[in-house]
């Protein structure tokens, strides 16, 4: 990862995901507030809710994993849109 300075702002910059359509799948997550982590055992990373708290399904869909070479990546991508779509407190605030 590397860090960007720009002005007086410092923004890190993830990896990308080799595969397209997750990739888009995570910059509309990161739009949405969600933030990446890259790295883990077995997946490529996972996103993180930007609520995390008790109201946000306690942490049940608030950690999402993000495979590397899933068997369909274009499933894979609209899931991870999906779990972003339907976060619990998303649409409380009325923004679904």
């Amino acid at each position: 990862m590397t860090t960007i300075a720009v002005g007086s702002l410092e923004r890190s910059v993830r990896r990308r995901h080799p595969n397209k359509d997750i990739e888009q799948a995570l910059r509309y997550a990161e739009a949405e507030g969600w933030r990446v982590e890259v790295g883990g055992s077995h997946a490529w990373g996972r996103i993180y809710c930007p609520y995390d708290d008790e109201t946000c399904r306690c942490g049940e869909f608030c950690i999402t994993s993000i495979w590397s070479t899933p068997a369909n990546a274009t499933n894979h991508a609209r899931a991870i849109r999906r779990v972003v779509e339907r976060c619990s407190r998303r649409a409380d605030e009325g923004e679904s």
